[in-house]
């Protein structure tokens, strides 16, 4: 790689962080100020950079435009399948990769459980948005006036006699799951099997699909609990979510003098 190219992108990630001057950038550049100057002036001609009103460069459009891009073409299911697999390494357990095909939520991928009991379920069938896990991750990633609407579209159909019928107290538990980050069916979706979820999310930040693990109930004895896989679904989740370019913005924490 030629040694301009190298110090275009070198700057390029500079501006990742933020704004900022052509001092600030020459005071962090191993080269001289104008030279820094000639690149940036490089990158404005292209759009890769331009400047605001206090004349300090940010990251252009034509960055963003090839970002997009690149990110369209990358297959979620490829990108998801290696830590699905670790998910399943992990737990032992049946994992599953949903996301909305239409108004659905259909199974994109799925690991099998090493346990003798199966799940009944493979790539490509659909899964109820009122009861399964998976469909309420992805229900709770909608604005709450789209989720209004589209729970207010559904049949609630009974699939098993936990299945929440009531269109308040369904709500109720997506606003919940907003907040939590994570969803579960206790046997609601399919008797005798527990699910828990978590939603996997673009560079925008946006919830386009979910992970999860389901587990029959039988598996569950002995104190055991389906919460106890979320640190591992979440790990998993959050994997997928950094490949597909998502990176959390820290909150800062306001601290109170002494």
């Amino acid at each position: 790689m030629s040694q301009s190219v190298r110090r275009a992108l070198d700057l390029l990630g500079r501006l990742a962080f933020g704004p900022a001057s052509l001092d600030d950038l020459a005071q962090d550049a191993p080269v001289h100020k104008t030279t820094v100057m000639r690149l940036l002036q490089s990158l404005e001609e292209k759009n890769f950079v331009v400047r605001d009103s206090q004349r300090r460069y940010t990251l252009g459009p034509k960055f963003f435009e090839l970002s997009a891009l690149a990110l369209e073409q990358r297959d979620i299911r490829t990108i998801a399948r290696p830590h699905l697999q670790q998910l399943a390494a992990r737990t032992g357990h049946t994992v599953h990769l949903a996301a909305f095909e239409g108004p659905e939520v259909v199974y994109l991928d799925k690991i099998e459980s090493r346990q003798p009991v199966r799940m009944y379920s493979r790539i490509g069938l659909t899964a109820a948005l009122h009861a399964a896990a998976v469909g309420k991750v992805l229900l709770a990633g909608l604005s709450q006036e789209q989720r209004a609407s589209v729970v207010a579209g559904l049949t609630l159909r009974p699939l098993t006699p936990r299945t929440i019928t009531d269109p308040a107290r369904l709500l109720a538990e997506l606003d919940a799951t907003a907040t939590q980050g994570w969803a579960v069916d206790l046997a609601e979706h399919e008797e005798f099997v527990h699910c828990a979820a978590v939603g996997v999310r673009d560079a925008r930040g946006h919830i386009v699909a979910a992970a999860s693990c389901s587990v029959p109930s039988v598996l569950l004895e002995g104190g055991r609990d389906i919460h106890d896989l979320l640190p591992d679904i979440t790990t998993c989740a959050e994997a997928i979510s950094a490949d597909l370019g998502w990176v959390p913005v820290e909150i800062p924490v306001e601290r109170t003098p002494s």
